[in-house]
């Protein structure tokens, strides 16, 4: 996704912007009359008076307003509840909910459709055949809007439960992680083991912040433009603090070459989740941290979320075979002559998203704060095994370290022998034998 790509889905997904098609769309509803009145006969038009039009009108923009204004209200508390329930983080889908924001521009739109049509009524611009066409677009309208009613009522008794806000969160980490399980390297060559020497020249970004997304294909025609390929150090997710170079390259960078290429990254203060699958699994996690807390004491959400953090973790075990393949043919030197039809941006290499992160984002917290509940740390523990069970040595390895790292927690925090054991039997790392006692100096 090129960078104009991403900001107009930024766009599509804010409030005001589909309201306002919406308010179009009711506007030309409205004036279609005008229109298409010269092609409606007189008899079939003459069928229909103006009060019978007008009433409904009236009754349509008096509802609408009051429905519109009942909607914001319930939507204002739900994204409160969501907030304090499970994570401010999460209230950024809520906000983006297509199906909230549809349901807010129908009843806006709506409303904005009869004001128009009364206005349009009462200064005599349709005629007959005109109000026979606006009394057709609003039967219509009123289907519409009922539809849209239905649908919200049902809607609004889901609409900021922690159940349904996990599920919106697991939404946007599944398209992410699906996005990145399809292209790992964002389209440019693989590249893990890349470090910066003194003969590399680093491009910095002076914005500090999160880097939300990465534009290869911008970085790859600076990379031609330069005739040496570009290093790129960070991936969407990571913070710049403005000192450290985000791209590294084999030649000095002139300054205007060092602009475009600060021009591929979109930084602001907070993290979005379509390019970084890791923020996904952090929002899950911290989800699971505010079940934990003791003033929410709500062991069963954290057992959730763990296995719906398993569930996404899944499909990125299965990239093994192809990380491996495509990194082994950029270290080929036959792979490299064939990176030009191979990789969409040969020019441009890319680290891999690194799983020693992915499992800290996703299980650490979670096993610190959930050491002392021994349903939480039992099911971690089962967790951890599946990891383990699946065919990536990777997911293998980091599944063995993070299981020790909640095993110690469990047993510093329960304080029941039994609870331990139980811990003990389902862990797959072993504990480090205890140190024996000091002696009695007596």
């Amino acid at each position: 996704m090129s960078k104009w790509q991403w900001i107009i889905s930024q766009l599509t997904s804010r409030l005001w912007l589909r309201a306002s098609v919406f308010c179009a769309i009711g506007v030309a509803s409205a004036l279609l009359g005008l229109i298409v009145r010269p092609y409606v006969p007189p008899e079939l038009a003459q069928r229909v008076g103006a009060d019978a039009v007008d009433g409904i009108l009236e009754i349509i923009a008096s509802s609408m307003l009051a429905v519109t204004t009942f909607s914001l209200s319930v939507m204002v508390s739900a994204y409160a509840a969501a907030a304090s329930s499970a994570t401010p983080r999460a209230t950024k889908l809520l906000l983006a909910d297509p199906t909230s924001q549809n349901c807010l521009s129908t009843f806006i739109g709506s409303f904005l459709f009869s004001i128009v049509g009364i206005v349009a009524l009462k200064i005599g611009v349709y005629g007959e055949s005109g109000r026979f066409i606006l009394f057709l677009v609003t039967l219509a309208v009123i289907l519409f809007v009922v539809l849209t009613l239905l649908h919200w009522v049902e809607y609004l008794s889901r609409l900021g439960r922690v159940g349904h806000t996990v599920d919106m969160v697991e939404e946007a980490a599944a398209d992410a992680i699906r996005y990145y399980c399809a292209d790992p390297f964002l389209g440019g060559v693989p590249d893990a083991d890349f470090t910066p020497g003194p003969y590399h020249s680093g491009v910095t970004h002076p914005k500090i912040g999160y880097i939300q997304h990465v534009d290869v294909a911008t970085l790859d025609a600076a990379a031609e433009k330069l005739g040496k390929p570009l290093y790129l150090a960070r991936r969407a997710g990571a913070f710049n603090d403005g000192c450290r170079p985000l791209v590294y390259a084999d030649a000095p960078v002139e300054d205007d070459l060092a602009a475009k290429i600060r021009a591929a990254f979109s930084v602001s203060g907070e993290r979005t989740f379509e390019q970084d699958p890791r923020y996904g699994l952090l929002v899950l996690a911290e989800i699971a941290l505010r079940a934990l807390s003791p003033a929410v004491n709500d062991p069963g959400t954290a057992i959730d979320v763990i296995g719906t953090l398993v569930r996404l973790l899944a499909p990125m075990a299965t990239l093994s075979g192809k990380l491996s393949a495509a990194e082994a043919q950029a270290e080929d030197e036959a792979g490299k002559k064939a990176a030009e039809k191979t990789f969409d941006y040969p020019h441009v290499h890319v680290p891999p998203l690194d799983m020693g992160d992915v499992f800290n984002d996703s299980f650490n917290a979670i096993a610190r704060d959930g050491a002392g509940m021994a349903e939480v740390a039992l099911r971690l523990q089962k967790a951890f095994a599946s990891l383990a069970e699946m065919e990536n040595g990777d997911f293998r390895r980091q599944a063995r370290l993070h299981s020790g790292y909640a095993l110690r927690h469990a047993l510093a925090a329960l304080p029941l022998e039994e609870d331990r054991e139980a811990i003990k039997a389902v862990a797959i790392e072993t504990p480090a034998a205890e140190p024996p006692p000091p002696e009695n100096p007596a």
